[in-house]
């Protein structure tokens, strides 16, 4: 009996050195009686565990129970048995144990580190997965866009170049009558003839191309002879009736640079380019009317009484708020007419004491004075360049003390690049 105790102990101490298991093996005295003559049963209790404290209630629970191994057979034969079943029930405990602490770091970590609260709203990775969507739709569609733009091409080939012209030409004469009245009195009649030509040139050969269209009856109101006269139709009309009229006040505005300086004062030649301008603009906003009008009132048969009463509405609606836009357009042309026939009240023509005074220098050419004139806050300028100033700003250059109502800004020669189609 004594054998077997001691056994007993070298096997613990062998089981604690191999596994560095936890538990402590006692004899059973009850057992050991009964099983005396046969073998040993040791019950495996747990030790208090001080060093690694188990936090959760299943590990606990696992530990707090009590193993029991049943020895039998011989001595020899029951030492190796008995070493065997300690060290493989020691591996098991301490890999129960050991995937307890893992578990438990792992919680820990997600306590520790909570995730992120952009991430958790979703709205980074929402956004970045609807461009991706989108990114592929039109990798996927690029294709059929491509197949299908180069089909509205083909049949709108002659419109778009139709286009394409008259905005090319109205950029080039556009710039280059900018430039003659930048030159004021060096400016050269040639080059004003040749853009007049031009631009009649230009004229004449698109409406000679769609003669039978009749697109010149919208200058004078009338619908073009263009059927059916659908939507596109009646903008694409509307739009080439802008250019045209564009064209014909940037000739009246060639006309004006061709008359002679003796004639036309550079301050007078300004204030007709700019009531050119105006009138021009007011012919481009009325010119589309009547094709809107019609287009808004006309209705199928299918339609009946209520798509005529939803037309009318429609087109009623559209002329309040042209009515309302004209308004506007009235009122700035009243002005300009009212300075051209009155005449410009930003100063009198300064004397040879006041221009002394102020050190016979302009402040914005910083040359000798030209037609000086003081303005109502007696600072003297060049009448040349106190006129372009005005044509930007309504205020003096040096008190900005406000001098104009307006700012006349055609008086430069520009024409509006403004497409009114509507």
């Amino acid at each position: 009996m004594k054998l077997r105790v001691q056994n007993d102990r070298s096997d613990f101490r062998r089981a604690l050195k191999l596994g560095e298991s936890p538990t402590v093996m006692q004899p059973d005295s009850s057992e050991r009686g009964a099983h005396a003559g046969n073998g040993l049963s040791l019950t495996l209790q747990p030790e208090l565990l001080t060093r690694a404290p188990v936090t959760t209630a299943a590990a606990t629970g696992a530990e707090s129970s009590e193993v029991r191994v049943s020895m039998t057979g011989e001595s020899s034969g029951g030492a190796s048995s008995r070493r065997s079943r300690v060290n493989s029930n020691s591996h098991s405990h301490s890999h129960s144990h050991g995937h307890t602490r893992a578990h438990h770091h792992s919680n820990s970590d997600l306590e520790i580190d909570p995730p992120d609260s952009d991430l958790d709203s979703g709205e980074p990775s929402t956004s970045f997965s609807e461009l991706r969507c989108l990114f592929r739709w039109l990798q996927k569609s690029l294709p059929f866009l491509v197949i299908l733009c180069s089909k509205l091409v083909i049949q709108h080939a002659l419109g778009l170049a139709v286009g394409v012209g008259l905005l090319t030409t109205f950029l080039y004469v556009n710039k280059n009558i900018q430039t003659q009245v930048f030159f004021q009195d060096r400016h050269s009649k040639l080059q004003c003839m040749w853009l007049l030509l031009f631009l009649v040139s230009s004229t004449l050969l698109l409406y000679y191309t769609f003669l039978t269209e009749t697109l010149y009856h919208c200058l004078i109101f009338l619908s073009p002879s263009i059927e059916p006269l659908g939507f596109w139709e009646i903008l694409w009309a509307v739009g080439v009736t802008n250019f045209i009229i564009k064209f014909l006040f940037m000739g009246i505005k060639c006309l004006i640079l061709l008359l002679p300086s003796s004639l036309v004062t550079y301050r007078t030649q300004g204030q007709w380019l700019m009531l050119t301008e105006e009138l021009g603009q007011m012919y481009q906003a009325t010119a589309p009317v009547p094709l809107w009008f019609r287009y808004l009132v006309t209705y199928q048969e299918t339609e009946g009484t209520p798509g005529l009463t939803l037309g009318v509405l429609l087109a009623l609606l559209y002329l309040i708020l042209k009515l309302l836009g004209f308004y506007s357009q009235w009122m700035s042309l009243l002005k300009t007419v009212k300075m051209l026939l009155v005449g410009e009240h930003t100063g009198t023509a300064a004397t040879r004491g006041q221009c002394s005074e102020a050190g016979d220098v302009c402040p914005i050419c910083q040359g000798e004075y030209r037609e000086p004139r003081a303005l109502l806050c007696q600072h003297i300028f060049c009448d040349e360049c106190i006129a372009l100033w005005f044509n930007r700003e309504k205020s003096c250059p040096l008190c900005r003390t406000v001098i104009t109502e307006k700012v006349y800004k055609w008086r430069d020669g520009a024409t509006s690049p403004h497409l009114q189609i509507y």
